[in-house]
């Protein structure tokens, strides 16, 4: 360790690697060290359920930065490096390897991972989350055995992975059942007739919903899973079951440091944690709001934008993450795009005809514009970030009226 103390990120995905290149365009000349626990540098994650697992996108598409990017930047990328320990009074983190790595700052980008089906039969050969490259190349690799033998394929859980995955499997022309242990697909995030609409989608393309559908063991072989078994005693033939249960924020350096964690790394709009030397983004963090609430994003802009105002943080500087939060999710020729949260919606209006795939949802609660979900209306998707951000609410029968012009509000 010759060099001085710099700044330690822990976590080469999109938050750690904007963090980087923030502290750099911010004015921050000292050591700054990414540290990714994969083989591979940075690379882009939303497409691992889509283009890459249908073999549209190799590798190099895939990469979110070259290594000899970062390092024009002077940022000093490690792959394959596993943090084992903070010590918080040393201000170094310890590695894996034996050595340590002091700090003048820390950032913890450490993400997500996929939630385990705690059931028998779980770790079977074919049974595969998707959160990785290597999780999404295993994955094809399977699916790409289940073509050839004509198998068919289960996927458990019915939110925006799965259904990406499905609509990828369904694509490449296997045989697709999706189990959802609710009684409706995207219960959660959706309006009731946006998710009967996407589940129509899935419907429409060959798939098999099962809602309510309680899974109660993973059948296997000597070479791994052959089928799913319900609470009922059916039995789903499959020779992939994809995991799309949700994931948990990975926040176990940061408990055992003794920071603030509660369900993800606690920090302020600032990204800050409850030791001012550590900030941290990305999914792995969960965000106190004003109210005291928290909250906890999981998406390319929450990644990005924390990971501004992390570096801000570090350099001294209070850049609060205030923009209305956006989504999207692709499935076969649809782009869902998100702005707001809906959470506490009462009332909805749809404009546009959802018959003729594309329309947009608005989610109110009273006459108050929650979130707006837009199915191939990108003209919509952008005006309703901006009428969220001016906090201008047109009135549901505003909304469902698609002669009425919106962005006349804003003038």
């Amino acid at each position: 360790m010759s060099q001085a103390p710099g700044i330690v990120i822990v976590g080469a995905g999109q938050a750690g690697v904007q963090t980087a290149e923030a502290l750099r365009a911010g004015g921050f000349e000292g050591p700054i060290t990414l540290l990714g626990d994969e083989p591979h540098g940075p690379y882009h994650r939303p497409p691992l359920s889509k283009a890459w697992l249908a073999g549209e996108m190799d590798a190099a598409q895939l990469v979110m930065r070259a290594p000899e990017m970062l390092a024009r930047k002077n940022i000093e990328l490690r792959t394959g490096v596993t943090v084992q320990r903070i010590d918080r009074a040393a201000k170094c983190v310890a590695l894996a390897d034996g050595s340590t790595l002091p700090y003048s700052g820390l950032v913890l980008a450490t993400g997500a991972t996929p939630r385990a089906l705690p059931l028998p039969g779980a770790n079977a050969p074919g049974v595969l989350p998707l959160r990785s490259r290597a999780d999404a190349s295993a994955i094809a690799e399977r699916m790409g055995t289940c073509l050839e033998k004509g198998l068919p394929i289960v996927v458990i859980g019915g939110g925006f992975i799965g259904l990406e995955v499905a609509a990828t499997a369904r694509k490449k022309g296997a045989t697709v059942t999706v189990l959802e242990a609710a009684p409706r697909l995207l219960g959660r995030v959706l309006a009731p007739v946006l998710s009967d609409w996407y589940a129509e989608l899935h419907r429409g393309h060959g798939v098999q919903l099962m809602l309510g559908a309680q899974v109660a063991a993973i059948e296997a072989d000597a070479s791994g899973v052959t089928g799913v078994k319900l609470a009922d005693g059916t039995v789903l033939p499959a020779g992939l079951v994809v995991v799309g249960i949700g994931v948990s924020a990975n926040d176990q350096l940061a408990r055992e440091a003794g920071l603030e964690c509660d369900r993800g790394i606690v920090v302020d709009g600032c990204g800050r944690t409850s030791d001012r030397s550590i900030v941290a983004a990305g999914d792995c963090t969960a965000r106190r709001l004003a109210d005291g609430s928290l909250l906890r994003l999981e998406s390319v802009q929450n990644a990005t934008e924390q990971g501004k105002s992390a570096a801000a943080a570090l350099l001294g500087q209070d850049r609060p993450f205030t923009a209305t939060p956006w989504f999207w999710s692709d499935q076969y020729d649809k782009k869902l795009q998100m702005a707001g949260l809906s959470i506490g919606a009462d009332t909805w209006a749809v404009r546009g005809d959802m018959a003729s795939g594309s329309f947009s949802v608005y989610h109110f609660q009273g006459q108050r514009l929650l979130a707006v979900d837009s199915v191939n209306a990108a003209k919509d998707h952008l005006q309703a970030r901006k009428l969220l951000d001016a906090g201008v609410s047109p009135t549901p029968e505003q909304a469902g009226d698609a002669g009425f012009d919106l962005g006349g509000l804003l003038k």
